[in-house]
């Protein structure tokens, strides 16, 4: 049975022992369930913010970068109207015709989030027919390093191999996702995750227009760190609201100084009505929140630079005070709702003693917040001793040292 080519195997995962045991288990598994041994293969991976938390709905910029977690797919046209997906972890197959996608009841799962994707293709005119795949997955689900958007440019990077003939762009990949959780799940994301898992690589994204980005030729070995990330083992599935309020505060600041997002204006712009918003606005962390989207954006701003100059402590230094901001003035490092539970403050503050003792590295909240994971840079002599250290406190299983990837979503030649 054919599995990827391993030349191209060792270019994307950089072996090929374990990323061939994988796609052998996920071919064998594509002809147990569709009888069939006509099939090609896909991967897309997971995505790390390294700076810009929060700020890309109100058109601010990120660099964020696909990491070493990835989800593949075995799939081929079934020559119908039908999708049908098989995801390993999941009950139920999904099955959906994608002339009657309207039918798909909304807010139900995976289920509501291909229909969503296959009415998105078809709004930005796209192709789509009938397929069929099946999923494989080790980006961690609900824990801030993007299993959905992994999944959505997965399922992206299939229908435009089969039906589109390459044609599709990264920025369509992600408005197709983007447009999915929007309108089917109820879920207020932008773009960044798409675009993360989308492009491949660390990426400067920058969202005051349409959705631009430029390829960073940056990876934290090159400073001698390695990026640790760190599951707190609570995850943020059911903080959709948390999550909604952020853009939705900061929107409502931008609304107070004559704009609909807060890349239309400025810090300077705000310090100056400030008083005046302060008579009526009883939103204290609006404002907090918007002080934090200037700042982040002028950091992201200054990351950039510290890479293009080779500057990796300099560029420790930006992380870590976007990691405090993030903790002081965006807020976003526990949940209100259940707030005797900070899973994520206390693996920073767990952190924050290790690499005090070390005397080098930085952490900080990972992705949207509230719950889920850390993302800790720790010097690479010192990781060894960093996961020994906290898996003290949280299975080891938990800790994940990884990698920048190269790849985004792509076809796997066999």
């Amino acid at each position: 049975m054919q599995i990827p080519n391993q030349m191209f195997l060792k270019e994307v995962y950089g072996e090929t022992e374990k990323s061939s045991a994988r796609f052998e288990s996920l071919a064998q598994n594509y002809k147990k369930y569709y009888h069939s041994s006509e099939m090609e293969f896909f991967s897309a991976p997971g995505r790390t913010e390294i700076v810009g938390n929060h700020t890309d709905h109100n058109g601010g910029k990120v660099i964020a970068a696909s990491i070493s977690m990835d989800t593949i797919g075995a799939a081929f046209p079934n020559h119908s109207n039908l999708v049908e997906i098989i995801s390993e972890g999941y009950d139920k197959k999904v099955v959906i015709d994608i002339t009657e996608v309207d039918k798909v009841p909304k807010n139900h799962g995976t289920v509501s989030l291909v229909a969503g994707m296959i009415k998105a293709v078809q709004e930005f005119g796209f192709q789509i027919s009938g397929f069929r795949a099946y999923i494989s997955t080790e980006v961690i689900s609900s824990a801030g390093v993007s299993s959905s958007a992994s999944f959505e440019m997965l399922i992206c990077s299939m229908i435009n191999y089969f039906f589109n003939e390459g044609k599709m762009d990264y920025a369509s990949y992600a408005k197709i996702g983007q447009y999915a959780e929007n309108h089917f799940w109820d879920k207020a994301s932008g773009l960044m995750d798409q675009m993360a898992c989308a492009v491949g690589g660390a990426v400067l994204l920058d969202f005051s227009e349409d959705v631009a980005y430029e390829k960073v030729d940056f990876g934290f070995e090159d400073f001698g760190y390695r990026l640790v990330i760190v599951n707190t083992g609570k995850g943020h599935a059911d903080l959709s609201q948390e999550y909604s309020d952020v853009p939705a505060e900061m929107k409502e600041i931008a609304a107070r100084l004559g704009v609909s997002r807060l890349c239309e204006t400025n810090m300077e712009s705000l310090m100056e009505k400030l008083p005046e918003i302060l008579e009526d606005c009883e939103n204290d962390r609006g404002i907090l929140r918007a002080f934090h989207f200037f700042t982040e954006n002028d950091r992201v701003n200054q990351a950039a630079e510290a890479i293009n100059r080779g500057e990796g402590e300099k560029l420790l230094k930006i992380l870590d005070e976007s990691g405090r901001s993030s903790w002081e003035l965006l807020q976003n490092c526990c949940s209100l709702a259940n707030y005797k539970e900070q899973k994520i403050t206390l693996y920073l503050a767990l952190t924050e003693f290790f690499l005090k003792k070390a005397g080098r590295g930085c952490c900080r909240v990972h992705g949207g917040g509230f719950a889920g994971v850390i993302m800790s840079i720790i010097a690479q002599e010192d990781v060894e001793e960093y996961v020994n250290y906290l898996s003290k406190y949280v299975s080891r299983e938990n800790i994940y040292p990884l990698n920048i990837r190269k790849h985004g979503a792509i076809h796997l030649e066999k």
